[in-house]
């Protein structure tokens, strides 16, 4: 039998998911990653979360409260962004600072997590799922920061860790489609849009049900085909951005390798050309994959420049 196709979970995020009746499915997958009962309350509303006619951002940003009133961010990000993890940590310094009143204290700041599910290349790192916090250590005695006891009792905490933004990344193109608990065979669903029958994480039979294509009413299905559209064009001019630099770059080399050839000889001047062309059409190519946020190796790959070469462009 065939997979029951379902839709992108960014998409989801826009258009379903932010029913009530939905909620179930962002809590199983909430619970899961973050190992606790999670229950929201509600769905914050922000500029970043309100969807425009004209947006082809594929970004959406969500705002949730759980049962011990913490924030939790969650961002679905398919773009290539060099300044990504600055950019969480400004949304988290936000996100504090909008939900605590001019009046009052500090002891009163929410903790928030940030959640990101990355579909690009962030970083160097053999693990798919990457937990961040903030702790202190000694540099004599190498022990952990410990809240007093009188923080421990005003704030329900032992370490200001607990207290503090905490992140986590999913960079979900490296997982390798192996579902060893119930967080891979979410991490599964959101790499391939496929919920594998036997799959029994909290909120994947929710996720089944509502995210089916077949069930989308006329309008709803007709929003995510465009979507899906949307997001092969945006391949599409990416590959094409690639090919043409890498064509224009040969092209130009070989024109001026025949402009010299003119003076020296036809024949040497074809071998020059060719020679400028292609190491032209190498920098070329260099040049829109490093904007793109390819790894360095991956571009010395392709391209067979030297380090240096590439770092320098």
């Amino acid at each position: 039998m065939s997979k029951r196709k379902l839709v992108s979970f960014d998409w989801a995020l826009k258009r379903l998911l932010r029913s009530k009746a939905n909620y179930e499915v962002l809590e199983g997958f909430l619970s899961e990653l973050l190992k606790d009962d999670i229950e929201i309350l509600e769905i914050l509303e922000s500029e970043s979360n309100r969807e425009q006619a004209h947006d082809k951002s594929n970004r959406v940003d969500m705002k949730v409260r759980n049962q011990k009133q913490e924030i939790i961010l969650i961002e679905v990000q398919y773009e290539r962004e060099f300044d990504y993890l600055q950019r969480i940590l400004f949304a988290t310094a936000k996100a504090i600072t909008e939900h605590l009143s001019r009046a009052e204290r500090y002891e009163r700041i929410v903790k928030v997590i940030s959640i990101n599910i990355l579909y690009f290349d962030l970083g160097h790192g053999e693990d798919y799922v990457y937990h961040g916090r903030t702790q202190f250590h000694g540099i004599h005695y190498h022990d952990e920061l410990r809240l007093n006891n009188k923080q421990q009792e005003l704030f329900g905490k032992q370490y200001p860790h607990e207290l503090y933004p905490e992140y986590y990344l999913l960079k979900v193109n490296q997982f390798n489609d192996i579902a060893r608990d119930p967080l891979d065979e979410w991490i599964y669903f959101l790499k391939h849009e496929e919920i594998e029958e036997g799959f029994r994480a909290k909120g994947l039979t929710k996720a089944k049900e509502v995210l089916d294509v077949m069930k989308l009413g006329e309008e709803e299905r007709l929003a995510y085909e465009w979507h899906i559209e949307e997001l092969r064009y945006q391949a599409s001019l990416y590959y094409s951005s690639f090919m043409d630099g890498r064509m224009d770059g040969r092209m130009e080399g070989e024109k001026r390798g025949m402009e010299k050839g003119m003076e020296k000889g036809m024949e040497k001047g074809m071998e020059k050309g060719m020679e400028m062309g292609m190491e032209k059409g190498k920098t070329a190519t260099a040049e829109i994959m490093k904007q793109a946020g390819e790894p360095v190796e991956k571009i010395m790959r392709y391209t067979q420049l030297t380090r240096e070469e590439v770092e320098g462009l």
